[in-house]
C-alpha cells in the first residue's frame, strides 16, 4: 500500500510516519507518553489491528504500533528478510534507532512469535494474543509451506489474489477464524487483501516461516510471559499457547471466552483490561 495516497480512513493515521532504518521503510504509529508498549500485529494484518486498543493504551501509555515488511504501508527492502529470526533482528534494530525502551512487547498471533524471538536477546515482557507458537501438524505441515513458497516464487499470484478477493470471501476468511467483525473491520481488511504489495510480503512471510529455533529456545527465555487465549479461535488453537506456557520459565495464562482469533479487534476493551492487569 502506497502512503499517503492510500491512506485516507486508516485508523489512527494522524499518528502515523515513516520511518527508514535499513534495509526496510517502516510504517510507524507513536502516541502518548509513559512507559512503552511496542504493538506488533500478525501474519496478513497492519496496524489496523490495534485500532481499538492503541487509543486506550495510549491515554496511559507512549504507544508504538509497526506494521512489518511489506505489510501495510511498510516497505519492503529485502523480500528474503520475511522470517522469524530476520524480522525480529530487524524490528529490534528499529527499536534502537528509534531511542525505545519497550517496558513490553504484544503480539498477536505471529506477532507474538516475533516478540518472543526479540526477548531471547533482549528480555522484555511478552504479552501474546492468541499466540502462534506451533507449526502446522501432519500434511499441513509441509503442504502449507510449499504453497506459500509456490505463490510467493510468482509475483502474478500475488496479484491475481488481490485482484480477485471480494468483501464476500474476506468476511469468509474472517469467519473462519472464529471472529466476527463489524464492517469497517471487514472493509480494512479488504483493502489489505486487494493490494498486491501487502499479499506478496504475507506470502513471503509464510513461506519463510519456521518456529524450531524459537521452539527449542523457549526454556531459556528468562522474560515474564503472559499468553492471552481466546477460546473460540479457530485459527491458531488454544493448545498452542497452553504447550507453550509449559515450556517456558514465567509464563501465565489468560482465558477470555466468546471470542475468536481476532479478540482484540472485536471486545479490544476486554483485551486492554487484561494486559492492564498483567501490566
Amino acid at each position: 500500500m502506497k502512503w499517503p495516497e492510500d491512506a485516507t480512513g486508516w485508523p489512527m493515521a494522524d499518528h502515523s510516519r515513516k520511518v527508514l532504518c535499513r534495509p526496510h521503510r517502516w510504517h510507524v504509529q507513536e502516541a502518548g507518553t509513559g512507559d512503552t508498549l511496542l504493538l506488533i500485529h500478525g501474519a496478513g494484518g497492519a496496524t489496523q489491528s490495534w485500532r481499538g486498543i492503541f487509543p486506550i493504551l495510549r491515554e496511559t501509555h507512549h504507544v508504538v504500533a509497526v506494521d512489518l515488511p511489506g505489510q501495510g504501508f511498510s516497505e519492503n527492502g529485502a523480500r528474503a528478510r520475511c522470517g522469524l529470526a530476520h524480522m525480529a533482528e530487524d524490528l529490534a534494530a528499529l527499536i534502537q534507532q528509534e531511542g525505545w525502551t519497550p517496558n513490553a512487547l504484544i503480539g498477536h498471533s505471529a506477532g507474538a512469535a516475533i516478540a518472543l524471538q526479540m526477548a531471547r536477546s533482549a528480555p522484555c515482557h511478552v504479552i501474546g494474543i492468541n499466540a502462534a507458537l506451533s507449526n502446522f501438524k501432519g500434511v499441513a505441515g509441509w503442504l502449507f509451506p510449499m504453497m506459500a513458497k509456490a505463490l510467493a516464487l510468482n509475483p502474478i499470484s500475488a496479484a491475481l489474489f488481490a485482484k480477485t478477493t471480494t468483501p464476500a470471501g474476506v468476511r469468509n476468511l474472517i469467519a473462519g477464524t472464529g471472529s466476527k467483525l463489524n464492517a469497517e473491520g471487514e472493509g480494512l481488511y479488504l483493502r489489505l487483501a486487494q493490494d498486491s504489495g501487502h499479499v506478496d510480503a504475507t506470502l513471503s512471510m509464510m513461506a519463510q516461516w519456521s518456529l524450531d529455533g524459537l521452539t527449542a529456545a523457549l526454556p531459556d527465555i528468562q522474560s515474564r510471559v503472559d499468553l492471552i487465549i481466546a477460546n473460540g479461535d479457530k485459527a491458531v488453537p488454544p493448545s498452542s499457547s497452553r504447550n507453550a506456557a509449559h515450556r517456558l520459565a514465567d509464563a501465565h495464562l489468560h482465558e477470555v471466552t466468546s471470542l475468536g482469533h481476532l479478540a482484540h479487534e472485536e471486545d479490544p476493551k476486554q483485551i486492554a483490561d487484561v494486559i492492564y492487569d498483567v501490566l
